[in-house]
């Protein structure tokens, strides 16, 4: 009889696999891990990505396959979930560190549908710790990001959007 592949140590190593767009952060600190289950004799890795259309979603397919074949998992599947979308409030609070550590202004949270309008009056910067900042252009580098710049110490930085 085989034995069944431990689904806790499996999903220990998939987490691990790093989001192409932002190398700090891993599938697991962004929350788009979303489920990892033994069906039978085939291993699920069910995933949801940030946006319905983000081009990294292809990579981080192929990197889930890696990690399961250097554990030795032949027989496995990687499952797309758009429902529910992802949100920002999935993110760890170790990944939004890491943004900061990276120099990326890390999401600051999101309006609740029907809810009150939260308003974000400024960003503090991440490299220097200013809330003197200004937003250069909605969209910045990739789609979850949004480009803004330190006006006290003059650097461009990332702020990844809250969604």
């Amino acid at each position: 009889m085989a034995v069944k592949p431990d689904v806790s140590e499996i999903r220990r190593v998939v987490g691990e696999v790093p989001d192409p767009e932002v190398p700090v952060l891993t599938i697991e600190d962004l929350g788009v891990l979303r489920d990892v289950r033994l069906d039978d004799d085939e291993v699920v890795v069910v995933i949801t990505p940030t946006y319905s259309g983000c081009p990294a979603m292809d990579m981080i397919r192929t990197e889930i396959g890696q990690a399961l074949d250097r554990l030795e998992i032949a027989n496995h599947r990687v499952e797309t979930v758009l429902s529910p979308a992802w949100t920002t409030d999935w993110m760890s609070d170790s990944g939004k560190q890491k943004l900061v550590e990276y120099g990326i202004a890390p999401p600051t949270g999101r309006q609740a549908v029907g809810g009150p309008v939260l308003l974000s009056l400024t960003l503090r910067c991440p490299l220097c710790g200013s809330p003197d900042t200004t937003e250069l252009s909605r969209f910045g580098s990739t789609s979850c990001k949004s480009l803004w710049r330190c006006n006290a110490c003059r650097e461009p930085f990332d702020h990844f959007k809250a969604i």
